[in-house]
């Protein structure tokens, strides 16, 4: 008999709510099925199974929070022999907080569900951009709510109705697992710093004749050309693609790209993805625009929350021009992008003005050095001068 367990996803992650399960006593699952639906302090992840079986019983009930590690069900080998009885049912404790049925099936990310339980809104009764409801869409079903509720006579005066609160309280929550990953980054990680100028004429020139006569939706846009040179890099510098654990550097044998995503409702997430340097070039493209739009819809899978092997930030459309990240532990690289910009540009004795941004490493003293890290670098900056090498996937 085997156990499923409430998963880490993320190395700030200590406990974590079920929200639903999509499985029952009886059904059998696969690897990689999703057969659970979990809430941590920045989305509700979509959690799959790690091996073969049989659901023989559920031991958690949906609205119970719960510490990584703790077991969610349990799980016979598939097909073997076993009693016919059903499953006993799971105690649950008369002040459980289980969600209601009617809300079950309706996208909203997090934030939303818990900005909707201090608003008193429906969620049936509000529509989404894009088919997911943001804390925005709450907000403002609540406040066309108070609009029409406070409608009076003139004779009368309209009520003021309160402020609403700067941040919900699962944005506080968020930004306090930030905090605390990060400032133990600092502590536990020697990190070193390096910076790179990288000159995008050529590649940028080979993506704009790429694009012509594409349609809008099938474009590469430059942000997913960088992705893919970071992730072919990674593939041959193993000390910058990998885990340390229990103080033992272990190289990962695939490139999960993490991607830094700022949420709509605040807060930061790092999902993965997966075999980024296998995808070419329009797949990866379709993947990282379909892991933003789930990342801020609050629709993620477990595997790319706790899969990452590398993490890259871009910041160049906040307008920033470069920056210096913190390495997402227990990973041992983060590369960062600056915005694009146009700058002089010395060649061959020549001044031009080309598009330049500015790419930052973050690295882990214990695993690598600034010789290798630059070589790292230098690779990526390779890469993007050959753009038509990118294009395809490695095998």
């Amino acid at each position: 008999m085997g156990e499923f367990r409430m998963p880490s996803l993320g190395a700030d992650m200590t406990e974590g709510t079920l929200l639903e399960w999509l499985v029952r006593p009886g059904d059998v699952v696969h690897r990689g099925d999703v057969v659970a639906v979990v809430d941590t302090s920045k989305s509700a992840i979509d959690v799959e199974v790690f091996q073969d079986g049989r659901v023989e019983r559920l031991l958690v009930e949906p609205g119970t929070t719960v510490p990584v590690g703790q077991p969610l069900a349990l799980l016979s080998d598939e097909g073997a022999a076993g009693s016919t009885a059903p499953p006993a049912p799971v105690p649950v404790a008369a002040s459980a907080p289980v969600p209601e049925p009617h809300e079950a099936h309706i996208a909203a990310s997090p934030f939303a569900r818990r900005r909707a339980v201090e608003l008193g809104v429906d969620l049936s009764s509000v529509s989404g951009h894009g088919g997911v409801i943001s804390v925005a869409d709450v907000e403002r079903a609540a406040a066309g709510r108070e609009e029409s509720a406070t409608v009076a006579p003139v004779s009368s005066p309209a009520p003021v109705s309160s402020p609403a609160p700067e941040a919900s309280s699962h944005a506080r929550a968020m930004r306090e697992a930030i905090a605390a990953l990060m400032a133990r980054s600092k502590k536990e990680i020697p990190h070193y710093y390096l910076t790179l100028d990288i000159d995008l004429h050529t590649s940028l020139g080979w993506l704009t004749s790429r694009n012509a006569g594409l349609p809008v939706d099938a474009r590469v846009v430059p942000a997913a050309l960088l992705l893919k040179a970071v992730a072919v890099a990674a593939a041959e510098f193993p000390e910058m693609n990998g885990h340390v654990v229990d103080g033992a550097y272990r190289p990962a044998d695939r490139v999960n790209l993490g991607v830094a995503v700022a949420l709509r409702g605040g807060g930061l997430m790092a999902p993965a993805l997966v075999d980024a340097d296998r995808l070419d070039l329009d797949a990866l493209m379709t993947a990282m625009k379909d892991l933003v739009a789930r990342a801020r819809g609050g629709r993620l899978r477990s595997s790319e929350m706790s899969d990452g092997t590398l993490t890259v930030t871009n910041l160049g459309e906040q307008g920033a021009q470069s920056v210096h990240g913190v390495i997402y532990p227990p990973q041992v690289a983060l590369v960062g992008f600056g915005r694009i910009a146009e700058r002089p540009v010395a060649l061959e004795g020549l001044l031009g003005v080309h598009p330049v941004t500015t790419a930052t490493l973050a690295a882990d003293h214990r695993v690598s050095d600034g010789h290798r890290g630059g070589l790292f670098l230098a690779r990526i900056a390779e890469l993007l001068d050959e753009p038509e090498n990118l294009v395809g996937g490695r095998p």
